[in-house]
């Protein structure tokens, strides 16, 4: 009970506006982002590995994604089961995540547990066994979820858009393979994509709890025992290939989904903050952004609309997303031009500005909730390119952000001659 009460407690983790960051390096030479707090004996430490589905041979797509999901099916002596036990008796949350770009690695435990805990991870990470009734087992799951998928209008628009706006590339195929190329993974592609995806060279670390830089060191010098140094090779970066225009994918239902646009901007870009804030103005996913006023508030065409800023490893779009009757789609294609034409040439006012400033900077603190959410957000920003002191100067860099220079990003990022649409339904007067 002293455990799973240690456990619950951590919810109360106060927020802070200040993050106050300790840069970390290993007697190794391992590198990592920690903030200490000291009130809670327990500790967060997250792991990003850069690359993910990218280092997969086409032929072997999916194999990141089976290899990810099998890493607590088992290291070591233990079997899946005699691993889950030890996970349970450490009182320990491991999870293990892996998506077009990375594989994540999230432990959360308590402090008295420390070393044990990264013995365990460390087996998980270095000797996975692979186990064939682990394998079936796993790869029948991943082949159900892959069949639902395919019945998914808004996963076939996310997929069509992404083969047609990074054709030839890694970007362009689906992250958890297909159902072919899943039922072809044996046990020596899961042992290539497990020593290419988890390596020294590329990975980012970030905690947060009760531990400081001296201990943390010594801990992730000790997971890292025996991780092969350099990662599998990454593919070129690609470019927005998409040409303007429209693609309809027949699916049977009375609405279609709509998946919209065109090239974006690299996150080290320096209008990229800018970009951000417009887009938060202009179709963030909330209610009160221009998008959701004119097409679900003045018009009830939907009961959603979106947009977002993909800023990738290897490449960089902006897209949005909408769902609306097969007999509304036309008309909802028109307006989504109009509105892109209007932001490229009159950008947003002053009083967008100032509520966009205000919603930002008041819910950016929120996310700093628990160790578990610092210790993702440091590695994140590792992974992104953000330097040490970014949290603390965010807010500040937001507010900073003028008229003119929000109107200037505006006009770059929006180019309504360049949309590109894919419609997955049944579209009425389409062709």
């Amino acid at each position: 009970m002293k455990r799973l009460i240690a456990l619950f407690v951590i919810i109360a983790f106060p927020l802070r506006a200040e993050v106050d960051i300790t840069p970390v390096t290993s007697p190794s030479g391992l590198e990592a982002w920690l903030v200490e707090e000291r009130s809670i004996p327990f500790i967060a430490l997250e792991l990003v590995f850069a690359g993910g589905a990218n280092i997969e041979a086409d032929e072997q797509a999916g194999a990141v994604s089976l290899m990810t999901s099998l890493l607590n099916e088992g290291a070591g002596d233990m079997d899946a089961q005699a691993f889950a036990a030890r996970t349970e008796e450490l009182a320990a949350r491991l999870r293990f995540d892996s998506g077009r770009d990375t594989v994540t690695v999230s432990a959360r435990f308590l402090t008295e547990d420390a070393e044990a805990v990264i013995n365990h991870l460390r087996l998980a990470l270095t000797e996975p066994r692979f186990d064939d009734d682990a394998i079936e087992r796993v790869r029948r799951q991943m082949l159900a979820s892959l069949r639902r998928e395919a019945l998914d209008p808004n996963t076939l628009a996310a997929r069509s858009f992404a083969r047609a706006a990074f054709d030839g590339h890694p970007y362009a195929r689906e992250t958890n393979g297909t159902p072919e190329t899943v039922a072809a993974l044996d046990r020596s592609a899961l042992q290539t994509a497990h020593q290419g995806a988890i390596a020294r060279d590329r990975v980012f670390i970030g905690a947060a709890g009760d531990i400081d830089a001296e201990q943390l060191g010594s801990l992730i010098d000790r997971l890292f025992d025996g991780i092969p140094e350099e990662s599998a090779p990454l593919p070129e970066p690609v470019s927005f290939q998409a040409k303007p225009g429209l693609e309809i994918v027949p699916f049977d239902g009375p609405q279609s989904v709509v998946a919209f646009g065109h090239a974006g901007i690299p996150r080290d870009d320096d209008d990229f903050l800018a970009a951000f804030v417009v887009n938060q103005i202009f179709g963030g996913g909330r209610f009160g952004t221009r998008l959701m006023r004119n097409l679900r508030e003045e018009r009830g065409l939907t009961y959603g609309v979106g947009s977002f800023l993909s800023a990738g490893l290897l490449g960089h779009s902006y897209q949005g997303r909408v769902s609306t009757d097969n007999a509304n789609v036309e008309t909802v294609i028109e307006l989504l031009r109009e509105e892109w034409a209007r932001m490229a040439s009159d950008g947003i006012t002053d009083a967008e500005r100032e509520r966009i400033v205000t919603y930002l900077t008041g819910a950016y603190p929120l996310r700093f909730d628990g160790n578990s959410s610092i210790a993702s957000i440091m590695a994140s920003m590792q992974y992104q390119g953000f330097d040490i002191d970014y949290v603390n100067r965010r807010n500040d860099m937001v507010r900073a952000l003028t008229l003119e220079e929000l109107n200037a990003a505006a006009a770059r990022l929006f180019d309504p001659e360049a949309l590109f649409f894919v419609v997955v339904g049944q579209p009425v007067g389409l062709n």
